[in-house]
């Protein structure tokens, strides 16, 4: 007597993530598989002539970029940021930094800034809003062409970090313009930009990274080269030297926005780590790309350092350091996988 056939296992869970055996997080549920254009088995990116020019830029920049893993899907964000959870969060910092402001602005704490510090932000701080805009446009394309919607949702978040900073940048700008009408602030913003030699090689590091098309090249460039490098110089050493001034609302701002950095290089510092985890030989191009743009990102440092008033070597050392904390991160993967 044959052996009645065994019913299949009922699926107790969700399908797209294949047989698990536990419930997939909240992060994991509406994180998952959701960017359509890197479906399995599909012709081309879009569905169109497979010639055409989006379909071409995405094979020529994505699926043939120097960097590769078999499974993007296996990178997850580590701090795990979905949209309740990111709102929740930015709405607690953002409660916490309109506090900060309102409190000094009822004390009147622009009035009573140096003359010498508020030519520093006038110069340094209230210009930065053009770089970070710059940075905002790349990791806006790095989100379109990410290869998984881990990464395109973990480059969104980022995105909006920015944008949020942008905004700070704005505002700040307009109290310190009310409290030093003939300071140039709120006015000379884009002549800095565009014409100080203090921010040209700054300039020139954002422009060229704005046609770096391929993933791998734009998500070096900026998020483990030129962001860590002048974040360093245009948040801590800023924030420090401010406070040293006596602005301990600049210095206050700054570690505020600091969180927003870290937590980029977070997920970017574990994304970099995970495709040499995959694929050793992913550090060739990383280096390769570490190589070509920080030159460009020390250049820039050294530039703004006259604004900071401090001695040029110091600010390009300390941004080079801090850079190259989050690489060491990154490359000692790498080298223990070649050991091993």
């Amino acid at each position: 007597m044959s052996a009645p056939a065994r019913k299949p296992r009922k699926q107790r869970t969700f399908s797209a993530f294949g047989d698990v055996r536990k419930m997939p997080s909240e992060y994991e549920i509406v994180t998952h598989a959701q960017n359509w254009n890197t479906r399995d088995g599909r012709m081309s990116t879009f569905e169109q002539n497979p010639s055409s020019p989006i379909n071409l830029w995405f094979l020529t920049y994505r699926e043939n970029s120097p960097l590769q893993v078999d499974d993007w899907n296996g990178w997850h964000d580590p701090d795990k940021v979905a949209y309740r959870s990111y709102v929740n969060l930015q709405a607690e910092e953002q409660l916490k930094l309109d506090g900060i402001l309102d409190s000094y602005n009822e004390a009147g704490s622009d009035a009573s800034l140096s003359a010498e510090q508020v030519a520093r932000l006038g110069a340094l701080f209230t210009p930065s809003r053009y770089l970070v805009h710059g940075f905002q446009q790349v990791q806006a394309y790095i989100g379109y062409l990410g290869h998984s919607s881990y990464i395109t949702s973990a480059a969104g978040y980022a995105n909006a970090d920015l944008l949020r900073r942008v905004t700070i940048v704005g505002y700040r700008t307009r109290e310190l313009q009310l409290a030093h009408p003939d300071s140039g602030i709120g006015t000379d913003e884009r002549r800095h930009w565009e014409q100080d030699a203090a921010w040209q090689p700054a300039r020139e590091a954002v422009e060229r990274m704005l046609v770096a098309y391929d993933f791998g090249e734009a998500f070096t460039a900026l998020n483990l080269v030129l962001a860590p490098t002048l974040d360093d110089v245009l948040l801590r050493q800023l924030g420090e030297v401010s406070k040293a001034s006596g602005d301990e609302l600049e210095w206050l701002l700054s570690a505020q926005l600091t969180k927003d950095a870290r937590r980029r290089d977070r997920w970017c510092g574990g994304l970099a780590r995970f495709t040499v985890a995959q694929r050793a030989e992913n550090t060739r191009p990383l280096h390769k790309w570490i190589d070509r743009w920080a030159p460009l990102a020390d250049a820039a440092a050294e530039g703004l350092a006259p604004l900071l008033g401090k001695p040029a070597a110091e600010v390009v050392a300390e941004a080079r350091a801090a850079r190259e904390k989050l690489h060491a991160g990154i490359f000692d993967v790498a080298d223990a996988t070649v050991a091993g």
